[in-house]
């Protein structure tokens, strides 16, 4: 069982010096505020601490930094390693470290790959995009001399005469590619800014100033006065509606004319005209049915069409019921159903195609695996790299095989439901 580890004063000294010192309490850009060291557990708005009680906030949030560190890291650290593992443990936060590389680096034992995983952690989201952080950078390289330092203090030797140092092309992702971009943080006020170094950190937007005399004001009142125009309120006075219609200058289209105002001295009052007298609308009514019985009769729905032109034979005399068709709909129908043809039975040729698929996807597969798994990785260009390649082409053989495992449980079904078909 490992030991218990502390903080010492060596991880706290990094943590300060790249933490920075906060007197009064600031928010930050999601809601939370921050003070002291980065502290942000019981931070809020007006709180003000000096150097050693926010040193003692500090030494509160890596107790549970420290007990994540023993709980989870199975191989045997010494001080300088834990230390330099508080420091990156609080500056990603626990979730994001659980998570790491670094921590699976360490519980296979591999250390030194563990110190140059902690070199990966350099970017941050500023302004809308990923960047590399200069200060990250920085702190990442602090950090891994921290863990690279030996608690003794004796150093292994590599004299230069001996072991000549030469690239690892296979530790392409340690440099960034694109340059790291310094940034400040301000330490005064009450919200937290963050710009780039050179340039006046951002302020919060100014309110916008409410113009009475705007062009989007006057348009509103033109507006406003014409719709009172043409929809008058029931308790305007007509008068005064005709002159402010008039006082508007609107020259409206032809076929508008302005508001008729009700009930105005100037207009005949809208009522209603009486019905007709009972007796003469009678009288109209049956007028107008002896008018319809006197005209001439229209041809019958069942009569024969006339002739087209004089060539057409006429009708022949009588009633023509015989010519008439009637259907009786209560009479039964027999209903013949259709033949039904099966349907011609497929083939069955071709499993041995499929069978091939599927064993070259098999070998795909296997060959993809093995060449990304064991080929180096290529400089030049990351987009045709060899493992790349070798990983499209195991997913080409699974593909492959899953369509041809696919057709032959198809073509098996279909046999198997004509077999039954048979049997019937």
């Amino acid at each position: 069982m490992s030991p218990r580890h502390r903080v010492s004063r060596a991880a706290i000294d990094l943590i300060k010096r790249f933490e920075g010192y906060r007197r009064k309490a600031a928010q930050l850009p999601d809601g939370r505020w921050t003070i002291g060291h980065g502290h942000t557990l019981t931070a809020r708005q007006g709180a003000e601490v000096s150097e050693d009680d926010a040193e003692a906030l500090l030494l509160y949030d890596l107790i549970a930094v420290a007990h994540d560190l023993n709980e989870r890291v199975f191989t045997q650290l010494d001080q300088n390693q834990f230390d330099a593992l508080c420091s990156f443990a609080f500056n990603l936060g626990l979730d994001n470290f659980r998570r790491s590389g670094v921590l699976k680096r360490l519980n296979e034992g591999a250390l030194i790959q563990a110190a140059c995983a902690m070199e990966l952690w350099r970017k941050a989201e500023f302004e809308g995009e990923r960047i590399v952080v200069d200060a990250l950078v920085r702190r990442r390289a602090a950090e891994k001399a921290l863990f690279l330092t030996p608690p003794d203090g004796v150093w292994v030797p590599a004299p230069s005469p001996v072991l000549r140092p030469l690239i690892d092309i296979n530790a392409h992702d340690v440099v960034p590619r694109d340059a790291p971009t310094p940034v400040v943080t301000s330490m005064v006020g009450e919200a937290v800014s963050v710009a780039r170094e050179g340039e006046p950190p951002s302020e919060a937007p100014a309110a916008p100033v409410e113009d009475d005399s705007g062009p989007a004001t006057a348009a509103a009142e033109a507006i406003t006065a014409r719709l009172q125009t043409i929809f008058p309120d029931p308790g305007d006075e007509p008068g005064a509606l005709m002159e402010a219609w008039e006082a508007a200058q609107i020259h409206p289209q032809a076929d508008f004319a302005p508001p008729i105002i009700l009930g105005a001295a100037e207009d005949k009052p809208f009522t209603l005209a009486p019905p007709e007298d009972e007796d003469v609308f009678a009288a109209k009514s049956i007028e107008q049915e002896n008018a319809a019985a006197d005209e001439p009769a229209g041809a019958d729905l069942f009569d024969q069409p006339a002739a087209a032109n004089e060539l057409a034979a006429p009708a022949p005399e009588g009633d023509g019921e015989a010519d008439r068709m009637v259907i009786d709909d209560a009479a039964p129908f027999d209903f013949i159903p259709p033949l039904v043809q099966p349907l011609p039975e497929q083939p069955q040729s071709g499993v041995l195609s499929l069978v091939a698929l599927a064993i070259l996807g098999l070998v795909f597969f296997a060959g993809g695996v093995f060449w990304a798994t064991n080929a180096r990785p290529s400089l030049e260009s990351p987009w045709l790299d060899p493992r790349i390649v070798g990983w499209l082409a195991g997913v080409a053989g699974i593909g492959f095989f899953v369509v041809a495992l696919y057709l032959l449980l198809q073509r098996l079904g279909a046999a198997s439901e004509q077999r039954a078909r048979h049997r019937r």
